[in-house]
């Protein structure tokens, strides 16, 4: 297992990264997720991601959150090798989950969120790479 990526939310993705890439990181891809309303934006930091999240619709989980937060820090992501069998164990040991059953995510990937109440606050991806 490693870390993945930290998902920031932002309101504007262009203005987002623009700080990134002055610092010398450069944009990996964008991606629009329309299922979860949202645009993506990676850029490669040592070996994990900062991962830009930028609302289509303000009814989507990112849009919520930033009228209730505010733009900022939304959750970290684990890649596991296998996203189903890790909510089995979590739910097994009593962790709230906020996804049941695994769904499609960013290139490719099948990702599953652990809910902060049972996390120490800190919303929790869980992310299965393709098999290539």
């Amino acid at each position: 297992m490693k870390l993945d990526h930290v998902g920031i939310a932002v309101e504007d993705l262009q203005a987002a990264g623009r700080l990134y890439e002055s610092l010398g990181l450069a944009c990996a891809g964008r991606e629009e997720l329309e299922e979860q309303k949202v645009t993506v934006a990676f850029y490669p930091l040592g070996e994990t991601r900062l991962e830009l999240l930028q609302s289509t619709d303000p009814e989507g989980p990112i849009g919520k959150f930033i009228a209730r937060k505010g733009p900022g820090l939304h959750h970290l992501c684990v890649e596991v090798p296998d996203v189903a069998a890790a909510l089995e164990r979590l739910a097994a040991e009593g962790f709230q989950l906020i996804d049941r059953v695994p769904r499609a995510g960013a290139g490719g990937c099948k990702v599953a969120f652990v809910h902060p109440k049972s996390t120490g606050g800190v919303l929790l991806e869980l992310s299965e790479k393709p098999r290539k």
